[in-house]
């Protein structure tokens, strides 16, 4: 038996994942991270090691090596079934193999293995991304390295494949048992008014007298227990931009890198609506699932994520027009309306709603948000009233794609507004269902920025649709732009707007010029916003805004690895390979195959632990009170308590209990410590004797 070392998870498994170095460039709006895992395996076995981590669904992943004993592996895209397969095929022989893959399920989830790692050998893993910063209501930008990534509630028959299925071990934030460290380097030709972080930071150094450029890193001894969220303000942040950058040589005539790209950042100066809009059918989707019941983050441990989602729904409630329609709904495993359809917005009802929303709880199970959402499409519309959605959720589902999907299907008859509740938040959701809607998405992680945020939504959500938008360039002779990203259907007054391009034939001299203009229609009346640019491309080792044009082309196509249709698939995945940019159907793959022998001896597996806000255990304790007990088949629940069942019409009622004929939780079934594969704030179960779907009372 092999004497455990080193760091140690709860089984007292030592940890190879010792710590995670992070370097981030910012330059304007556009960040550029590497980001390097370090491993070392004090065992006297080889290992197999897994971790699976978040990003943020905006980041283009374009390179992954590894660097083992002072050998340096590149790894090759490949379509995701042939990485796994060469990866398989490398470990059984004893080569050294490292496979980094984004989740079939979710583009916020990757996860990455680490194949026949030697004793005493360390291995340093660096993985490379680019990704636009969103602009955030008071002007700010913000750039977020996720760390926390909670369990996602799991429905029955979801694909096993998925990494959001990997039994990995959970750890409270105290324990995580290994650190981060990251140096940021921000830069603007406005200048950086001041820089903010939710982290401790060493003394923010600028670089020069006109502040243009400053660095900053994290305290030492920061562990990676939260995610690390930094607001840059510019002195300027408004100001139209195009920016072109140079190809690489390619043989591939068709070939998305081999030409210049253009990006281009317009901030159209729309006009207040006159009159103000006073119409609309405003739905409000609130997540009532167990998970709401977490805190927002771990330096706001007093509020929890249901009370932030009630506070930003009490101020959108108070704030809306005279004479508009609304509803709300509460959903989980069921779902549950205020009203049976959108009523008119009164004194009367809104005091209604006011009152049944302050008695919210987050007391409905799991999180299933599709039949919801498909309710709410399936009713008739009000005329003179669009549909404007407004979603609240922390984002724990795993049927992503099929929800943005739905969304999508739906999107001419509605916008959506969505709001990503509390650390954690899934970006590829919150994100996803916005974007394929029209709509906007905001993150809300503490209270400081609540209100501004939840206004600016509903502020847009009365704008009127702009209309007949179209992008015009005006290029030298043999010259001509191609579109990369889709077409634009709603613009937004404040908002900024990046648009992608190819630009093909032949370039003109240095000094040549182009224009674009930005046209659209707004109450009946024409409005244009142009930009003049230097042709001249700039050349840029890592083709950032290659990356980023096939980024957005990828994520307009790419519906996950079981959604995207056929005839998109071939193109996701020529654009992927061809630009490096990793997608659901691709994977980086290395393998070291210089290795003197193959590595000997069985292979063990080790999970990387990650971060919770909130432990299972620490659940139990807030609605048991005093400390948590541990599972076992002698437990023994209290009294189950009767709720009404509104999913599940051939069950009137069910006792809210997982066994209510032997008052015992089955210890195989359910076990605090061990890993966790359903939604574990509320897990719902079948009761063994009646058949029943149940769950645990002292959830």
């Amino acid at each position: 038996m092999v004497r455990p070392c080193g760091l140690l998870n709860r089984q007292e498994e030592p940890v190879p994942l010792k710590s995670i170095s992070v370097t981030l460039s910012i330059c304007e709006f556009v960040a550029g991270v590497s980001a390097t895992l370090n491993y070392e395996n004090e065992e006297k076995v080889p290992l197999e090691a897994f971790f699976v981590f978040p990003m943020d669904e905006d980041s283009a992943v374009y390179s992954f090596e590894a660097m083992v004993d002072g050998k340096k592996i590149m790894a090759e895209l490949q379509d995701k079934m042939k990485a796994h397969t060469n990866y398989e095929n490398a470990i059984s022989q004893g080569q050294q193999a490292f496979l980094l893959e984004e989740d079939k399920c979710s583009r916020d989830v990757f996860c990455c293995n680490v194949g026949n790692l030697r004793p005493g050998s360390k291995a340093a893993l660096t993985l490379k991304y680019v990704q636009e910063l969103p602009l955030e209501a008071d002007g700010a930008l913000r750039y977020v390295l996720p760390a926390i990534l909670n369990p996602r509630y799991q429905l029955s028959g979801w694909p096993e494949d998925s990494c959001l299925k990997m039994k990995t071990p959970v750890v409270p934030l105290e324990d995580l048992p290994y650190t981060l460290s990251m140096v940021a380097t921000i830069s603007s030709q406005h200048g950086i008014q001041r820089i903010q972080c939710n982290c401790p930071l060493s003394p923010i150094e600028y670089l020069g007298d006109d502040k243009t450029s400053a660095q900053i890193s994290l305290a030492d001894g920061h562990k990676f227990d939260r995610d690390v969220e930094l607001l840059i303000y510019y002195n300027e942040v408004h100001t139209p931009s195009v920016a072109v950058e140079m190809g690489k040589s390619t043989t591939d005539a068709d070939c998305l890198m081999g030409e210049p790209s253009a990006m281009v950042s317009f901030y159209p100066d729309i006009p207040e609506a006159q009159p103000p809009i006073t119409c609309g059918e405003f739905v409000f989707l609130m997540d009532r699932s167990g998970s709401m019941q977490g805190p927002m983050s771990k330096q706001d441990k007093s509020q929890l994520r249901i009370e932030a989602a009630k506070e930003t729904l009490i101020l959108l409630l108070k704030s809306l027009p005279i004479g508009c329609y609304f509803n709300v709904y509460g959903f989980g495993s069921c779902y549950e309306p205020f009203f049976h359809r959108s009523v008119k917005y009164t004194q009367r009802t809104m005091d209604e709603a006011l009152r049944r929303v302050k008695l919210m709880r987050a007391d409905l199970g799991g999180t299933e948000i599709l039949t919801p959402l498909r309710n709410i499409y399936s009713g008739p519309s009000i005329p003179g009233h669009p549909l404007q959605l407004f979603v609240f959720t922390d984002g724990e589902v795993t049927d992503t794609f099929s929800v943005i999907k739905e969304v999508q299907i739906n999107s001419l008859r509605h916008r959506c507004f969505s709001f990503g509740i509390g650390e954690g938040a899934s970006t590829s959701l919150i994100k996803g269902i916005a974007r394929v809607s029209g709509g906007m998405s905001e993150f809300i992680t503490g209270k400081e920025r609540m209100q501004s945020k939840a206004l600016r939504a509903l502020k847009r959500s009365l704008q009127p649709v702009v209309e007949d938008v179209s992008l015009n360039w005006d290029l030298p002779s043999g010259l001509s732009a191609k579109m990369l990203s889709p077409e634009q259907t709603a613009i937004f007054r404040g908002q900024r707007l990046i648009i992608y391009a190819q630009l093909t034939g032949m370039m003109p001299p240095a000094e040549a010029t182009g224009e674009v203009c930005l046209k659209y229609t707004l109450q009946g009346k024409s409005f244009e916003n142009k930009v003049t640019f230097c042709l001249q491309p700039k050349f840029d080792a890592n083709l950032t805004i290659h990356r980023l044009a096939a980024k957005s082309f990828l994520q307009t196509k790419d519906m996950g690895f079981r959604e995207t249709p056929a005839k998109d698939k071939k193109d996701v995945l020529k654009v992927s390979i061809d630009c490096g940019v990793i997608s659901s159907h691709t994977a980086f793959i290395a393998v070291n195959k210089d290795l003197n022998k193959p590595v000997q001896g069985p292979l063990v597996r080790r999970d990387v632990p990650r971060p919770i806000l909130l432990s299972a255990t620490a659940v139990m304790s807030r609605y048991r009170g005093g400390a948590p007990a541990k599972a076992s088949s002698s437990y023994r629940p209290p009294a189950p308590r009767l709720i009404r069942n509104t999913y599940y019409p051939s069950v009137p009622y069910q006792q809210n209990t997982y066994d209510p004929h032997k008052s015992t939780i089955s210890k195989e079934l359910y076990s605090l410590g061990e890993h966790l594969s359903r939604d574990f704030f509320s897990p719902i179960f079948v009761c063994h004797t009646c058949r029943t779907r149940q769950t645990p009372s002292f959830w």
